[in-house]
């Protein structure tokens, strides 16, 4: 399905009203690369902007929550579910969402907004550490349910 646009540049969200509601989960991940100093600031819990792996959760959970007002045309949802993992690795943190509802379209963007938010989340608590970190890629791992199936990235 694509976005409608007229001959005028006016645009509007697809109508998924003709769809069956069925039950769609979406994984997503990303990284935020870092030095081995941030990361050792990281681990130490004594960030001067506080728990960075907390509040990267909550923004994670907070952004899929409001996709649809972040993405142009991308259509608001009653989420079920979002969890958000993050682990810190030696070279940085890897973060994964999993998001799901009951409804007539995916949650794929709210998936990538969660893992998206989480990792500019990090960087922020992290950029008095080391302002050279890279966020990506921040990428679609897998999604269930909906007219077009199942989809899991190759490895």
């Amino acid at each position: 399905m694509a976005v409608h646009v007229n001959r005028r540049g006016e645009a509007w969200m697809v109508d998924v009203g003709g769809k069956s509601a069925t039950r769609r989960e979406a994984v997503a991940s990303g990284r935020v690369l870092m030095s081995r100093a941030a990361v050792r600031a990281l681990r130490s819990g004594k960030l001067k902007k506080g728990d960075a792996l907390a509040a990267a959760r909550i923004a994670g959970i907070q952004a899929a929550k409001r996709t649809g007002e972040w993405i142009p045309l991308c259509h608001p949802l009653a989420l079920e579910y979002a969890e958000l993992r993050l682990k810190i690795l030696s070279d940085g943190v890897a973060v994964e969402a999993t998001v799901r509802t009951t409804g007539r379209t995916g949650v794929e963007m709210e998936a990538l907004t969660a893992v998206s938010a989480a990792c500019l989340t990090i960087y922020d608590m992290l950029k008095s550490e080391d302002r050279s970190m890279t966020i990506g890629p921040v990428r679609l791992e897998r999604k269930t349910g909906g007219r077009s199936g199942d989809y899991r990235r190759r490895k």
